[in-house]
């Protein structure tokens, strides 16, 4: 389905358009699950790094409920159960929780319940949210159509996982029939871009739902340079199979050798080996090797290959950067939106559920020459990993879309699939995947003087992650300690074992390395991975580096690494995780202590937190809260408030007063005091702010 747009003649009309797409949308990914053999399949793994099917059937689902919250938009769960556990682990981040033993999946009935009462739910918000064209990112409707475009992401991305799936536990669906048609292999020839000056992103005047990273400035000038007239097709990519490629390390690079030793690959994910003889795997079937189809490889494979065709042909050939792509887009008549005849490309389900022949779908360039599958078939991957934009800016109703992908190990894939839908086929949408994950993508080459760019230490340029960095890890002001440390150092006061602890609201992660000199087990979690990412970049690269402003746009950078913070030996009892402190997953438990800082004011539900942490300590353990009560309407609705406003009666209600009342039944408080902290906005402003720590035992 192509995506709709956000303006439009009047909004009764617009709330039909999206009840429709909503309707398509959830359909379409709940059919792609009728590929799966039987309900046994859904507790089956695909491949070995990802969930089970099960959790991909609810995740979309919980999507919906998990930022509906978040933005307030409703205020009740239906099951906080499923919104935890299906809440995170898609892409191999380090804070998704893939220990399949921590897990009790619930029944797929249960989940089609779930999944009906969500639809309804929608159904209903669709209806009567309050809204005005455009819709704006602002918008309660804006998060519906996030939701939304979320599920077509995963139709296309479970379509993949249930390609691996044993075919044995496939089977036929009518309407996702695969192509018949395989053409004489066509030899591949080179068609000439002329230099230009390429400007990416768009603003917020675009007529179209845009994930955060596609908003910004980017502006560049690409010289001239030679493309591949036609995808890789997996008659061009057998000779490198053939002369033993993938046994071959000269034409790997050390990440892509470190990849096919781990994996033993011999060939591509989709190639069946018959005795010597390829054959090819559809969705739910196994056909003799359509030759003139596009190869589908990973990032790591299509550039061994290029490396492989550049000592045969002695011409230097590499992957297309995002710049190229655009230049190529450019120097066609596309326009952002590919309104497209069916005849066009194999784009939104159009043709089959599968690739077709690289020479099918043309396409006219500026000089008169053609190239085929601009867009369509298979994604296109580039060298280009994914970076922001200038100006750009995270969405608060998704804060880790992007971000945790700006790490250079995520390369931008380029042009759609046959199965791309929505926002995926717009010509300004920007994916990217790990070097090593497979999706319907192949690739084509480019002969360019142009180089992939090379990055030193890369230093964090979010400004709100950065100005964290600087308050956990920098240098301390006017006197007034380290916050982290000092908190940590109340906590191992009264704490009598040190097993295991949960640092709640972690941030960028200070206190969880700090609790793992003395604890034998330490758990960091925080709703946003923008800031978990930072440890486990010090864990795992051994550096943070960040910027923070001097004045105006004049920034320092600094940086520490983990030896002079003296955390070398103690980081790796550090787990971070991604959650929610309201809704916590249920094997986050056990613990001898539970740290959570300067949270209980920022929660949606600071009760419901409160009454979660008793079932979670060890007997005797202790719990330390730590907060300024700042109260604010943005984070907490008014009457969730613990504290900071007046009774009915007219009398001052503060936070720790109600904090004794609901933790009394289980938890004895043994001590509280106020714990300055300052966070330097510039070389010159500082915030100054007392926060009130209180420690209590679990009776």
């Amino acid at each position: 389905m192509y995506p709709i747009t956000l303006d439009g003649e009047s909004v009764a009309k617009k709330r039909e358009e999206i009840k429709n797409y909503f309707l398509d949308t959830f359909a379409l990914f709940e059919k792609i699950f009728e590929l799966l053999g039987d309900e046994s399949v859904f507790y089956k793994q695909s491949e070995p790094t990802r969930h089970p099917m099960i959790f991909y059937f609810g995740h979309t689902a919980t999507f919906f409920i998990n930022k509906l919250i978040l933005m307030k938009i409703i205020k009740k769960r239906i099951n906080p159960e499923f919104e935890s556990i299906f809440a995170v682990g898609v892409d191999e981040m380090v804070w998704d929780d893939m220990g399949e033993q921590r897990y009790n999946w619930p029944r797929v009935d249960e989940v089609r319940q779930y999944r009906s009462k969500v639809k309804e739910l929608v159904l209903q918000l669709i209806d009567t949210l309050e809204f005005t064209l455009p819709i704006e990112d602002d918008s309660p409707m804006w998060i519906i159509l996030m939701a939304i475009e979320h599920e077509r992401i995963h139709i296309e991305t479970s379509l993949v996982l249930h390609c691996q799936m044993p075919l044995q536990y496939t089977k036929e669906v009518e309407e996702f029939i695969a192509c018949s048609e395989d053409n004489e292999v066509v030899k591949n020839e080179l068609v000439a871009i002329s230099a230009r000056d390429i400007e990416l992103g768009k603003t917020k005047e675009s007529n179209l739902y845009g994930w955060d990273n596609e908003y910004g400035s980017y502006k560049e000038h690409v010289s001239s340079f030679e493309v591949a007239k036609y995808l890789v097709s997996n008659g061009e990519y057998l000779s490198f199979v053939q002369d033993n490629g993938y046994e071959r390390e000269e034409f790997w690079d050390e990440e892509g050798w470190q990849f096919v030793q781990r994996t033993g690959a011999k060939h591509p994910p989709f190639w069946v080996d018959d005795g010597g003889t390829f054959r090819y795997r559809t969705l739910s079937s196994i056909v003799e090797m359509p030759q003139s189809w596009p190869v589908e490889v990973n990032a790591l494979e299509a550039a061994a290959f290029c490396r492989y065709k550049s000592q045969k042909d002695g011409i230097v050939y590499q992957l297309p950067s995002e710049g190229e792509y655009k230049a190529m887009l450019d120097c066609s008549e596309l326009q952002e939106v590919p309104a497209l005849a069916a005849k066009d490309a194999n784009v939104n389900f159009e043709h089959y559920c599968s690739s077709m022949p690289v020479n099918s779908f043309s396409f006219q360039l500026e000089n008169g020459k053609e190239i085929y599958d601009l867009i369509g078939n298979v994604w296109q991957w580039s060298r280009t990993p994914i970076r922001a934009y200038d100006g750009f800016e995270v969405h608060a109703a998704y804060d880790d879309f992007s971000v945790p992908t700006f790490d250079e190990k995520h390369a931008l894939i380029l042009g759609s699939s046959w199965a791309s839908s929505g926002n995926l086929m717009t010509l300004s949408s920007r994916y990217a995947f790990r070097r090593h994950f497979y999706q319907f993508a192949g690739f084509r080459y480019v002969v360019t003087t142009e180089k992939k760019s090379q990055t030193d230490m890369s230093y964090e340029s979010d400004a709100l992650v950065s100005q964290y960095c600087n308050f956990q890890y920098g240098a301390t002001h006017f006197g007034v300690k380290n916050f982290a440390l000092a908190c940590v150092a109340i906590a191992n006061r009264y704490t009598n074992h040190t097993t295991k602890a949960l640092d709640l609201g972690c941030a960028t992660g200070r206190a969880s390395f700090e609790l793992a000199k003395t604890f034998d087990m330490v758990e960091g979690v925080d709703f946003s991975a923008r800031f978990i990412q930072v440890g486990v970049k010090l864990q795992q690269v051994g550096y943070v580096a960040f910027e923070s402003v001097v004045e105006g746009d004049i920034t320092q950078k600094q940086s520490v690494t983990i030896e002079e913070l003296g955390y070398a030996d103690v980081a790796e009892k550090v787990q971070f995780w991604q959650g929610d402190a309201c809704n916590l997953k249920p094997q986050l438990g056990g613990y001898d202590l539970i740290l959570a800082t300067n949270l209980l004011d920022r929660l949606y539900n600071p009760k419901q937190f409160l009454g979660d942490m008793a079932w979670r300590l060890n007997k005797d353990g202790v719990l330390v809260l730590t907060s300024p009560y700042t109260w604010q309407e943005a984070s907490t609705n008014k009457e969730l408030w613990l504290g900071g406003y007046y009774d009915e009666n007219g009398e001052a209600v503060f936070t720790l007063d109600t904090i004794k009342k609901l933790l009394e039944k289980d938890f004895e408080l043994l001590h509280v005091e106020d714990v300055e902290f300052v966070i330097q906005e510039t070389a010159r402003k500082f915030q100054h702010t007392n926060s009130q720590v209180s420690v209590w035992r679990k009776k």
